[in-house]
């Protein structure tokens, strides 16, 4: 995702959407906090936009960076979170040796809806990567809204949580039963210690006759190895068809001799994964 000149993007954006005398009024405050280095008038911007940025209910989004456009698309940005991350674009711009460890504390300081905000659009900061650890504890939470601004249709822990933090969510995003088809690049991300932790996982579920979303074995495609042969017998010879063919996925992809052979047991379901009938898309479905 090239995110280039992203203040000046969002800028662009809200010249659109938002009235001359708000605009005036966020630019004031803006330059306000840089001149004086106000961290008190930073956190208090931030939360005052929600009463002096209306919502509206069609955003224009006309600028000329396609990657930048389909992002907001799909968090369905509204006007009050683009202008809190620009302010925030703004005045790590102007002094990102003062203002980053503030940006970063705003998880400390910030209401439900304002940490939303932050965490969907982390990825469009500056030196998003100094953000990591307030990334990484954001996944304590049990608020579904949270933990999805941070997990779900976001490319910020894909490009820069390690493996011990991307299992953290990818397991909590389980265990919390959320869209697991909605995180970010799992295919590049996947790990065998990853494999390990969903068999243990799954076992912990079927020996309280728990269901798991069939989609939740998708990183164990590159990493199938022989103990976790049984678990694929397991969905294969499942009532739920969703498992049956997660199974023939994770059998078929895994390039291992033992799953295949297990998989030519069931011929349906091997040849509408040969001819792409069934797919992690079609899973979701």
């Amino acid at each position: 995702m090239q995110l280039e000149n992203v203040g000046q993007q969002l800028f662009t954006i809200i010249d659109s959407n938002v009235e001359q005398e708000n605009r005036d009024w966020l630019d004031e405050k803006i330059n306000k906090i840089i001149d004086e280095q106000s961290t008190r008038d930073l956190y208090l911007t931030y939360s005052l936009i929600a009463s002096k940025i209306k919502p509206k209910d069609h955003l224009n989004l006309s600028i000329h960076n396609p990657a930048l456009k389909s992002y907001l698309e799909i968090q369905d940005a509204n006007i009050q979170q683009l202008s809190r991350i620009y302010l925030l674009v703004r005045v790590l711009e102007a002094n990102s040796g003062f203002f980053t460890s503030k940006v970063a504390n705003i998880i400390q300081v910030a209401d439900t809806n304002e940490l939303e905000t932050f965490l969907r659009f982390l990825v469009l900061l500056p030196d998003a990567h100094n953000y990591k650890n307030t990334a990484v504890d954001s996944l304590r939470t049990n608020i579904a809204g949270v933990f999805d601004a941070i997990a779900l249709k976001n490319p910020y822990p894909a490009l820069f949580f390690n493996d011990q933090q991307w299992n953290q969510m990818y397991l909590k995003a389980a265990f919390m039963e959320r869209n697991l088809s909605e995180i970010v690049d799992v295919d590049g991300r996947a790990n065998k210690e990853l494999t390990r932790i969903i068999s243990d996982y799954a076992h912990e579920r079927w020996a309280a006759s728990r269901k798991i979303d069939p989609f939740f074995w998708h990183p164990v495609t590159k990493f199938l190895e022989a103990p976790l042969i049984k678990d694929m017998e397991h969905l294969l010879t499942s009532s739920d068809p969703k498992e049956n063919n997660a199974g023939a996925l994770c059998c078929y992809n895994s390039g291992n001799q033992d799953a295949m052979e297990l998989l030519e047991k069931y011929p349906e379901l091997l040849n509408q994964v040969e001819n792409k009938n069934i797919t992690w898309k079609t899973l979701i479905v």
